[in-house]
């Protein structure tokens, strides 16, 4: 992917930096790990610190010192995980800020302002994401919605992409756009989704690439890859193809093969604050009494800084002492084991490099 800040290649992997930063690592160790994009969350940083504070302060990029690809979500995950808090319109969602409790009311039309304010490089369609189990009434009207919603997404970026704070500096590369298929758990639904996403895609200046989105909401696994195997062949193999919110190692290794290019996940971050480290032997519980004098590092086939330099018995000292040096040091580890997936899958389907 040639985006405006970096040349992406896939598949890839993306840490989540909900309000601009990956939790509990800092840029230039992003960096060092390998990390070519990474995403910020449109609901969070629309109400903290704001995206007109962040466009007047020169755009996402600038703002928390990141050189490379970003993407930022629409917002419409966040106000749909909103359930007691939010009420659905043809128009939009109106949802209370779980922050002070103040009411804001967001359109297709507003969250595409909110992202070329932040100035992501690529930005994501308002979409209306379907929970599990959801009837077939619901899935049909939530698809209803994400429809009439993407392409009014689709209408207002593309008058208004230009006005992103970084075009000149960048030689006038502007943002790009991906539409989000949605449908519940319906094959024909799923099915209509992207095929109405790439019939709008051929009748105006289009979509720079398509996501799967309403997955990983509960659903068991095999589910989930039945919806993903139902509708990528119907999305153009030449544009990216984005799995949203996915998923455990081997589910992003084995989604990868299937021929997605994208994916992101809170796990990796979630699971190591927790003291949950992925590793070559399989999850390791760092908590775990046995580790308390266990010399040896996280994970022997890992070459990341942590394992290179840390023990298990030390990483366990750390999280049972409540040190935030522990969430630190796991994340590092988890997210390095991740883009390691990626990077292997890279060198298998491209061995020529």
């Amino acid at each position: 992917m040639h985006l405006p800040h970096r040349t992406v290649e896939t598949p890839v992997f993306m840490p989540v930096g909900t309000a601009g930063m990956v939790k509990a690592v800092a840029q230039d160790v992003l960096e060092g790990l390998g990390a070519e994009i990474i995403l910020g969350n449109t609901y969070h940083l629309y109400l903290r610190p704001g995206h007109e504070a962040i466009r007047r302060m020169g755009g996402l990029h600038r703002f928390i010192s990141w050189p490379r690809a970003l993407l930022t979500d629409s917002g419409g995950f966040q106000v749909f995980s909103l359930s007691q808090l939010r009420k659905v319109t043809d128009e939009g969602v109106r949802f209370r800020s779980h922050l002070d409790g103040s009411s804001h009311f967001f359109t297709p039309e507003h969250s595409m302002d909110v992202q070329i304010a932040l100035g992501a490089d690529i930005c994501m369609a308002f979409d209306e994401c379907t929970e599990y189990p959801a009837g077939r009434n619901r899935a049909e009207e939530s698809l209803r919605l994400t429809m009439a919603w993407a392409r009014r997404s689709l209408d207002h970026f593309t008058a208004h992409r230009d006005e992103v704070v970084w075009s000149d500096e960048l030689g006038g590369r502007t943002q790009s756009l991906f539409g989000i298929v949605q449908g519940g758990m319906y094959r024909d639904l799923r099915r209509e989704s992207a095929e109405r996403l790439v019939e709008m895609d051929q009748t105006g200046s289009g979509f720079g690439g398509y996501a799967i989105g309403g997955l990983s909401v509960g659903e068991p696994r095999e589910l989930t890859m039945e919806m993903i195997a139902e509708v990528l062949p119907l999305l153009p193999s030449g544009k990216p193809r984005y799995v949203m919110g996915v998923g455990y190692p081997d589910e992003i290794e084995q989604y990868a093969r299937m021929g997605v290019d994208m994916m992101d996940c809170v796990l990796p971050t979630r699971a190591a604050r927790h003291g949950l480290l992925f590793t070559s032997e399989g999850r390791l519980n760092i908590k775990g009494k046995r580790y308390a004098e266990d010399q040896g590092p996280p994970d022997p086939a890992c070459n990341c800084p942590v394992c290179q330099r840390y023990s298990r018995a030390y990483l366990r000292h750390l999280m049972q002492s409540g040190e935030a040096l522990s969430g630190t040091l796991n994340t590092i580890h988890n997210l390095a084991y991740y883009l390691g997936i990626m990077e292997r899958v890279r060198k298998s389907l491209h061995p020529e490099g």
